[in-house]
């Protein structure tokens, strides 16, 4: 059974698919990645993501200046 975890406020995450605003999280269980729901800014589009596909965008508030994002970090 999925746990589903709502993130209130939402989450600016950056996904192979461009900058998101993560709404939810979908927990499988403990042998499973996490599954990220996000809303793209850009088109609206809905996208699930697997916890690896994700990254938390830069905010200098929570010690992220700058977050590298290697070329192809995606791609598993």
């Amino acid at each position: 059974m999925a746990l589903i975890h709502r993130i209130d406020p939402s989450m600016p995450v950056l996904t192979p698919k461009g900058p998101a605003n993560a709404h939810f999280l979908l927990d499988y269980s403990e042998d499973h990645h996490l599954f990220w729901v996000c809303a793209m800014r850009e088109t609206g589009e809905m996208w699930t993501f697997p916890n690896y596909k994700i990254r938390a965008q830069a905010n200098p508030t929570m010690g992220r200046d700058k977050i590298p994002v290697p070329e192809n970090w995606w791609v598993k």
